[in-house]
């Protein structure tokens, strides 16, 4: 299950339980009217409450990511769990975005919003 709210300086979804294939479709679709409307998206991506992921979500994430490249600013993700740290740092291969890893969800709010104070 995802939840998607569009918060002033970026997207944040948070992922319960399991992440598939139809969760990341509509988060899809939430970044891509983003994107749509606002240009480069910023994204918080809370994965401190999933328990796993479809193998069809993970492909679907690999092309979206790799599709949509230029399109991100920052992505910050909140996670322990070592698959989802080997999957930022394939997607950091992939992307021409800057994304980092945070225990908290605090840290990474701050992370994201310390970029829109400098601008």
């Amino acid at each position: 299950m995802i939840s998607i709210s569009h918060e002033a300086e970026y997207i944040h979804a948070v992922v319960f339980e399991q992440f598939t294939l139809q969760d990341y479709k509509e988060f899809e679709v939430n970044v891509l009217y983003d994107i749509r409307f606002h240009g480069s998206a910023r994204l918080l991506l809370d994965l401190s409450q999933m328990d796993g992921y479809t193998i069809d979500m993970a492909l679907e994430e690999i092309r979206f990511s790799k599709q949509n490249r230029q399109n991100f600013d920052r992505v910050a993700v909140v996670s322990n769990d070592q698959w989802v740290l080997w999957s930022v740092w394939l997607n950091q291969a992939i992307a021409e975005s800057e994304i980092k890893i945070f225990p908290d969800v605090e840290s990474a709010q701050f992370w994201l919003q310390e970029v829109s104070l400098a601008e």
